[in-house]
């Protein structure tokens, strides 16, 4: 999965650990802080999509301890940090060990083989990269740290603080997440921001819920379709971290505040935080699958899954793939898998028309085509100009592109490139995409900084 220097994938959202810095216990408001800026230390080296060998403290013993076996079965290893950072930590249970008296560790156990499982017998996938690759987790990661996640090699779990957060190893759909997002990152690796970083999120979410419903056996009607139920205390109110069948009702809590997530393309969120809102903007697709698994009925991996995985693991889907793109992928996967116009296709292509994303625009095979951005004005009056197509462009501006192309909000409020008089002071921006219906103009400090970084990178690389 591709990544920003900075940035690592994780169940609890940026914006919500920042709410509990204010929080009127010293100690979670401590913890908050510690992990807000633990996390960022932490997310300094980036995954590629396959993995770097660990060269830290332990971690050739552990290579060799963990060494893939030939025939498809889970090879597991548990660390742990003692509430440290030194990773992987202390080796406590291995594959095929007995359980130990730490329940963190038998979870993280018990959670990454119910995962594995599903990834094998649902879809016949051998662990993340489909050859055998040892699944590694490490729990009591730093001290009351509130969170979970994925750091390309292993998943690093957090006991809480005890007074908003439980040990995120009580959740199975927590551990099936953040091993998903190993997963995405060994095949469509989509890029964290916007709309691909919340296709991201959602799929882990999406594969974190049906491991659960695996697990305990439930079809899509008898589940709750919330992720991260167990993790708040009875201190919280609220029932999870997010409701995929309806997005922002997860919680509502004096100090949390409410669940901020959208569940139509109608209520998407634009903004710079959150890597462009990954955690608040995956209610949409997430929204759509609860809709399409239980219109279909029965269990999830055995209807809605499989089209989903068809996609994650497909030749079409791009690492900039936004709603649109992946809408319209699932829809062709299940008229592929079982049929043009069968109950299963009729299900999926409804489920994204009721949150609001239509099956064209700026996916694989619909190109907005090409940009143009000028930049004119400024003290020396010069004039740059180019011309592009923004699937030229890197992975991460490309994803960025389509984002703000298929989001008409972003242009909002800003003059036609042929009205007016010229704006006065600084640079003046024109931006004309004929495909995706925009022609605008605009003085630098008008627009956000966001888009503005956007715009003057697009130059630079002329």
């Amino acid at each position: 999965m591709r990544c920003e220097p900075g940035l690592y994938p994780s169940i609890v959202p940026p914006y919500l650990i920042a709410r509990l810095r204010h929080h009127p216990d010293a100690h979670v408001a401590e913890s908050a802080r510690r992990t807000l800026d633990l996390d960022t230390g932490v997310r300094r080296v980036r995954p590629t999509a396959t993995p770097a060998p660990d060269r830290r403290p332990a971690a050739a013993a552990e290579e060799a301890e963990a060494a893939a076996p030939a025939a498809p079965r889970p090879h597991r290893v548990i660390s742990d940090a003692e509430s440290g950072d030194v990773l992987p930590g202390r080796t406590v249970r291995s594959e095929g060990d007995p359980a130990v008296d730490d329940p963190a560790v038998n979870e993280a156990y018990e959670g990454l083989g119910t995962t594995w499982l599903l990834f094998q017998e649902a879809f016949g996938r051998d662990s993340l990269d489909n050859a055998g690759l040892p699944l590694r987790a490490t729990v009591h990661y730093l001290q009351d740290w509130d969170n979970a996640q994925w750091d390309g090699q292993r998943m690093l779990f957090g006991d809480g603080d005890g007074t908003v957060f439980n040990r995120f190893t009580l959740a199975l759909d927590v551990i099936a997440h953040e091993l998903t997002h190993g997963v995405t990152q060994y095949t469509a690796n989509l890029v964290y921001r916007g709309q691909s970083g919340a296709l991201n999120e959602s799929v882990s979410d999406v594969f974190g819920a049906m491991a659960k419903q695996f697990g305990a056996g439930q079809t899509a009607d008898q589940a709750d379709w919330l992720i991260g139920a167990g993790l708040f205390t009875d201190q919280v109110q609220g029932s999870a971290l997010r409701s995929m069948i309806e997005p922002g009702t997860a919680y509502d809590d004096d100090v949390l505040g409410k669940d901020p997530q959208p569940g139509h393309l109608d209520d998407y969120i634009t903004t710079d935080d959150d890597n462009g809102g990954v955690h608040l903007n995956s209610g949409i697709p997430n929204r759509a699958f609860a809709l399409a698994a239980t219109k279909i009925g029965g269990h999830s991996w055995e209807g809605a899954g499989p089209v989903w995985y068809d996609v994650l693991t497909g030749s079409e889907i791009t690492p900039g793939t936004d709603f649109a793109g992946f809408a319209r992928l699932t829809v062709a996967a299940a008229a592929q898998r079982y049929g043009d116009g069968s109950d299963q296709h009729r299900a999926v292509a409804e489920a994204w028309q009721q949150v609001g994303v239509v099956t064209t625009g700026t996916g694989p095979g619909s190109d907005p085509g090409p940009v143009t951005v000028t930049r004119s004005g400024g003290f020396a009056g010069m004039r740059l100009q180019r011309t592009v197509d923004p699937d030229d462009l890197d992975a991460s501006d490309a994803a960025e592109w389509r984002e703000v192309l298929s989001n008409p909000s972003v242009w909002q409020g800003f003059r036609t490139a042929t009205a007016g008089p010229p704006l006065p002071d600084g640079f003046t921006f024109t931006v004309s995409a004929p495909g995706a219906g925009i022609d605008i103009r605009a003085g630098e400090r008008d627009l956000p900084p966001r888009l503005r970084g956007l715009l003057n990178r697009f130059l630079r690389r002329s």
